[in-house]
């Protein structure tokens, strides 16, 4: 039996596993190193229109995107000329609550339990790319 990371298959441009689906070329034309998949957050999905890389935690697999997680993406992502948009995601608002002293400055929060909403954590504007 094979094991997770040596189940992966490459096909094309994409690499898929049991729990990941990576567009190899993708991030490599937006200047993001590849090699190691678990520096990469939960989801990536760039707005090509806007030129912003939203970089989604989901809090319930690995934390809030907090100040040291920030600065460890901001490295991986030093040669992408992308605007970065970090967002933490979280199941509702009680679990928000736990880790509200992790969660980065300049950073977005979104609870699945409201939506249409967004928490912005300080910073000169609201919904945008970290500069």
């Amino acid at each position: 039996m094979l094991g997770a990371k040596a189940a992966r298959l490459r096909k094309g441009s994409w690499i898929f596993s049991r729990r990941l689906a990576v567009d190899v070329d993708g991030l490599e034309r937006l200047g993001i190193p590849i090699n190691d998949h678990d520096k990469l957050p939960d989801v990536v999905f760039h707005h090509a229109k806007r030129n912003w890389l939203f970089l989604i935690e989901a809090v319930t697999s690995h934390g809030p995107v907090s100040p040291s997680r920030l600065v460890d993406l901001e490295e991986m992502l030093a040669a992408c000329p992308a605007g970065p948009v970090f967002v933490s995601a979280f199941p509702d608002f009680t679990e928000f609550r736990k880790h509200i002293r992790q969660i980065a400055w300049d950073t977005e929060v979104w609870l699945c339990d409201a939506p249409d909403h967004m928490i912005h954590f300080n910073g000169d504007r609201f919904l945008g790319p970290r500069q």
